[in-house]
């Protein structure tokens, strides 16, 4: 999905017309904006819905089993990203708005059964299965009031044959990678992917306890490795490649009307020398990350507030990352680090950990007969950052527990991890199928929470639930250049 970004980067090699011709006849039209209404207003800039489908009919048997693409894909939006070009061309904003987002679907005709559904609650990544790109612009235009410009969708064989073209991506981790279910096998390091393993990076959810939320980040880091190889990569300077590499990708990407040869060339003329750190990336604030709907089931709801003033940047043309930004520093040693501001029995200094604890979701049991102590363990962990439940219960089963105890699903080992750090002296206990939230026995030996931080600044960071500091400010979105490789 994030390679549909390309053809804005690919544009500022600006080859001509000659080059450019015939480039997008194998294009596929759609008509996303037929019959729209009651649209919002233009504001300054362009603006693209960036949409991956899991669609995988043109994957080979082969490719199924390398890459673990098999099962039957859901005919809906797998990602969806909102990309503003500033007024100038100096800059691209990339907001990922999650696939799970709690969205009002407008009255539509349903295009499999041709029923008229009244306005209703769904998933965003639902809107696509009911009712195409059509009714998947109007939600997302609906749900940010920014008006969309220009459409692109890319599937799982499109995405894999343009990062090969352009020679692979090379993506950098701090910790090693590991996902059962994508076949995700990364140690430490640097690492150049080629297309199958890049479709696993950008795909994998279960690295860590964050799910979609940290997919949502990683395909950011990736897109903007993505734009570092092709502005330095010698793709824009070599037109025999720059050919392939644009009829590579758009001979399998679908697009709206308007989006087109001469879009590419007004582009091209505008955006040459743009680099990694033209781009900034981040995602939408969010209030709740398990909002429960009934007949829907777990949905993701946004901060309202917070995600109206981000909207509202792009509309203005205004960046989402100040200008002056630097890649944060390394996080401070636990002799130096501050306590959690508000959290009671916080002990000072800051363990440094793998996964944010804002990604981590965690239900608090007492497990002693000492009223109280859930609701105080569950706002110490609050406060620290955790996205707790903000429900403590009591163990009925338990008879004053003596040691405190992290009960995780095996899946998200890694954020078990960082839940214990808060927690000194806490046991980790692997129960198979418990699912993302962990869930926390709070023993006679609880003594307070220990602030924790993560290794490396994640792109967007801050914006996860259940961050107290969750917001849309310039500090929580990043450039290009702070996330890719050094």
């Amino acid at each position: 999905m994030a390679t549909t970004l390309s053809v804005v980067v690919l544009a500022a090699g600006g080859f001509g017309h000659a080059l450019f011709t015939g480039l997008d006849t194998g294009l596929t039209r759609v008509d996303p904006f037929k019959d729209m209404k009651n649209r919002p207003q233009g504001g300054h800039g362009l603006n693209f819905l960036l949409v991956g489908t899991d669609e995988r009919a043109r994957i080979t048997p082969e490719e199924r089993q390398e890459w673990r693409l098999g099962g039957e894909p859901c005919h809906c939006t797998d990602t969806v990203m909102l990309v503003h070009l500033s007024e100038d061309r100096d800059r691209a904003s990339v907001v990922s708005l999650p696939r799970d987002s709690y969205a009002e679907m407008p009255e539509h005709t349903d295009l499999t059964t041709g029923k008229i559904h009244h306005a209703h609650p769904v998933k965003l990544n639902a809107a696509y299965a009911e009712g195409g790109p059509g009714l998947t612009v109007r939600t997302v235009e609906a749900m940010t009031g920014v008006k969309i410009d220009h459409y692109l969708e890319v599937d799982f064989t499109s995405f894999m044959r343009t990062v090969d073209a352009v020679g692979g991506v090379r993506i950098c981790t701090t910790t090693p990678m590991k996902d059962p279910f994508t076949g995700l096998d990364l140690p430490a390091g640097t690492h150049e992917l080629n297309g199958g393993q890049a479709l696993q990076y950008v795909r994998s959810r279960h690295v860590d306890g964050a799910a979609d939320l940290g997919r949502m980040q990683r395909q950011q880091k990736f897109v903007a490795a993505l734009v570092d190889r092709v502005t330095s990569g010698g793709v824009l300077l070599n037109p025999v490649r720059f050919r392939e590499v644009a009829t590579t990708m758009l001979n399998s990407v679908r697009a709206d009307q308007g989006f087109g040869t001469e879009q590419l060339l007004s582009l091209a003329k505008a955006m040459r020398g743009f680099t990694p750190a033209s781009s900034e990336f981040a995602s939408v604030p969010l209030g709740d990350a398990s909002f429960q709907v009934k007949g829907i089931g777990s949905t993701v709801k946004w901060d309202a507030g917070k995600a109206q003033k981000l909207f509202q940047s792009l509309r203005e043309d205004h960046p989402l990352a100040t200008a002056a930004a630097a890649p944060a520093s390394p996080a401070p040693s636990a002799s130096s680090a501050a306590p959690a501001e508000g959290a009671e029995g916080a002990r000072p200094g800051a363990v440094t950990v793998e996964v944010a604890p804002s990604t981590v979701r965690v239900q608090v049991y007492n497990g002693t007969h000492t009223a109280g102590l859930g609701a105080r363990t569950d706002a110490a962990l609050r406060a620290t950052g955790f996205d707790t439940t903000r429900d403590p219960q009591t163990r009925q089963s338990t008879h004053n527990q003596a040691g405190t105890v992290v009960a995780f699903d095996p899946h998200w080992d890694r954020s078990a991890r960082t839940l214990a750090a808060a927690l000194p002296g806490a046991t980790l206990q692997p129960v198979a199928g418990q699912g993302a939230t962990l869930q926390v026995t709070v023993g006679a030996d609880y003594k307070g929470v220990t602030p924790v931080r993560t290794r490396t600044p994640e792109v967007g960071a801050g914006q996860g639930a259940g961050s107290s500091g969750a917001g849309t400010g310039a500090s929580e979105a990043v450039r290009g250049d702070q996330v890719v490789c050094p």
